[in-house]
């Protein structure tokens, strides 16, 4: 008969123990990141991996087993909490390939912590307690010693055989699933990091000189206006692009019990082309990625930051193509310029100057550098001397005070939160815009009132979605679902707003879909400055209204693509994929073919070999 002390003697051996251990830690990481979890799938899918690890520390380990146990428990663990943590912010499944954004995300580290459940850290606990038990306790020191030795076991071999099938047999028939977080469901996660690890990226690039115009927008399904509208409407102005951090287009014209969250931003909207079907284009860079999309008209990277993969190259860019008209041009953003490396990536843009922390200080700092206050003041300064030489200029401007987790300092409140929301993560979100709208209506009055507003053609846009949907707790929920009047929802989430503003520009409401990869072409036609001799993935969204076909990546699932109805999610792939109503659609008009999808993917491919293909820079 099986005794009740061989029962304990059996499930206090390391191999079951530490199993045990992992697959409960399994079990809160798939809570935390997949949508209805069934209670076999952590089992069969994650225990397989595990199992291969410790039957080759079963086979191979010598006299201190149980630390090679506690040592690959507490590296699967920080596997399980970074996954928790990277899909918290970012939404998609963290691999190894963040390594190199460690410094980047050591610099955001209140942001990545501020969305740390309390519960999150239980997945330690046994780590301390077995850390704290093995110096205090006899029975688990006894414990220890009954284990150090190597044991010969015949399973070990037979279990890593086995276990290794298992994990081929959930990695093999699911390498094509285009979706990562499906993928990362379907193998386990501990498979998908090893899959992540071994895959060969081996896609051939698409020659260059293959690469044409004419084929893009075949693609895009697009005809060269005979008679551009608007073309030169702005001609000879100054080109001002303010980049908003975190703004999302459901602020415009927002009240909340009777008050503007932001009227400076209300009021530009009414007094410009203002598109609210307008969408980011970013991916692991975040801000960095929307100047390099903007200035480019390239989509990012296949995985990482463009700056870290494309800052190399010699960019034809909006700088460049401006220079080429007679333009000075500059950019302003209050952090350091190594920040996502972009002392590089404005060279690869080919910016005569920056203007980074070194000029606007730390006297009135919010997060990484100045204030918004400070930014605007001190570069309104440098605009009007540039203003005072007569020769027209492009200037890029980032403001950065309303950036995640949105946590200003009381001094900096313009306003009072109904009850409802303070202390809520929405709530701390509306305060920091109503705070960055301030700042930003300050600034155009001063522009006003040295003469360069009427002077220039001002650019406003969101750089990228503030409240990600897979951040959010009930309330905050709760909270959106007041302010939209329905479900908060993935393209709600990505949707940006955009204003266009000048002299000669009637004010309208301009419904078309568009994107960030979308402003070279637009403000090329508006400054009348030609790109005959610069290839750009996007569409003048003044001649060209009618479609858009815009590919997205990284916050979304490889495969996902906008058009003008509809935002496409693949699932394992086409047939399987989800379709999602854009903000201003109804899910009855929902549609999106698989040629569009190939296409979409086929757009990605040609800028990923096209941009790799360009010269290096000194």
């Amino acid at each position: 008969m099986f005794s009740i002390s061989r029962f304990r003697l059996t499930i206090t051996k390391p191999f079951i123990f530490f199993s045990v251990i992992m697959l409960l830690k399994s079990y809160l990481a798939w809570v935390v990141i997949f949508d209805d979890v069934l209670p076999w799938r952590p089992l069969i899918t994650e225990i397989p991996f595990i199992w291969l690890v410790f039957s080759l520390i079963e086979w191979f380990a010598s006299k201190r087993k149980l630390a090679v146990y506690m040592g690959v428990n507490l590296l699967l663990t920080a596997i399980f909490f970074a996954a928790i943590m990277y899909y918290k912010y970012y939404g998609v499944i963290v691999t190894y390939h963040a390594l190199e954004q460690v410094n980047q995300v050591t610099a955001v580290s209140n942001s990545v912590f501020s969305l740390m459940d309390p519960y999150y850290l239980l997945i330690f606990t046994d780590i301390i307690v077995l850390f704290v038990l093995l110096w205090r306790s006899d029975r688990v020191k006894n414990w220890k010693n009954r284990h150090t030795k190597k044991e010969k076991r015949k399973f070990a071999p037979i279990m890593f055989v086995l276990s290794l099938m298992l994990c081929l047999f959930q990695i093999m028939p699911n390498r094509a699933s285009m979706n990562e977080i499906v993928k990362a469901q379907e193998m386990g996660i501990l498979n998908y990091e090893a899959y992540t690890i071994f895959q060969q990226e081996n896609k051939k690039l698409e020659d260059a000189k293959a690469i044409t115009q004419a084929r893009i927008n075949e693609l895009k399904g697009l005809q060269p206006a005979e008679k551009p509208v608007l073309s030169g409407a702005a001609k000879g102005k100054n080109l001002i692009i303010i980049q908003m951090e975190s703004f999302q287009n459901f602020l415009i014209d927002l009240k909340i019990d009777g008050k503007e969250i932001t009227p400076n931003m209300n009021k530009l909207a009414r007094e410009s082309l203002y598109f609210p079907n307008f969408f980011q284009n970013v991916g692991q860079g975040n801000t960095s990625d929307a100047e390099f999309v903007v200035n480019t008209s390239f989509y990012i990277p296949p995985r990482g930051a463009a700056t870290q993969h494309y800052a190399d190259r010699v960019l034809p860019s909006l700088p460049r193509l401006m220079q080429s008209q007679g333009y000075d041009t500059a950019t302003f953003h209050t952090n350091v310029v190594e920040f996502w490396n972009r002392g590089e990536l404005y060279k690869a843009l080919g910016f005569n100057r920056y203007y980074d922390k070194a000029f606007f200080g730390e006297d009135d700092k919010l997060f990484f550098g100045a204030s918004d206050d400070a930014l605007y003041t001190k570069t309104a300064a440098e605009l009007e001397k540039m203003h005072e030489t007569g020769k027209p200029f492009y200037t890029q401007i980032i403001s950065m005070s309303a950036h995640h987790p949105f946590t200003i300092p009381e001094e900096k409140y313009r306003m009072t939160l109904p009850e409802r929301y303070e202390g809520t993560f929405v709530g701390d979100y509306i305060r920091a815009q109503n705070y960055a709208d301030d700042a930003l209506g300050k600034f155009i009055e001063q522009l006003k009132k040295d003469g360069i507003w009427d002077d220039s053609l001002i650019v406003v846009y969101g750089d990228h979605l503030g409240l990600p949907i897979y951040s959010l707790d009930n309330k905050d929920k709760e909270l959106m679902q007041e302010i939209y009047g329905r479900e908060y929802t993935s393209a709600d989430m990505i949707n940006i707003p955009l204003m266009i503003h000048g002299n000669g520009l009637e004010p309208a409401v301009k419904e078309q879909v568009g994107g960030q990869i979308d402003l070279l072409p637009t403000i090329a036609n508006l400054l009348g400055a030609p790109l005959d001799d610069q290839l750009h993935f996007g569409q003048d969204l003044l001649n060209h209204a009618d479609s858009n076909l815009l590919p997205e990546r990284y916050y979304l699932p490889s495969g996902t693509f906008i058009n003008n109805t509809t935002m496409y999610i693949p699932g394992i792939g086409f047939e399987d994929g989800t379709k999602h109503p854009l903000p201003h659609q109804d899910k009855a008009s929902t549609q999106a073919s698989r040629e569009e999808f190939e296409r979409a993917l086929q757009l990605l491919h040609l800028s990923d070999s096209y941009v790799r293909q360009l010269p290096l820079h000194k």
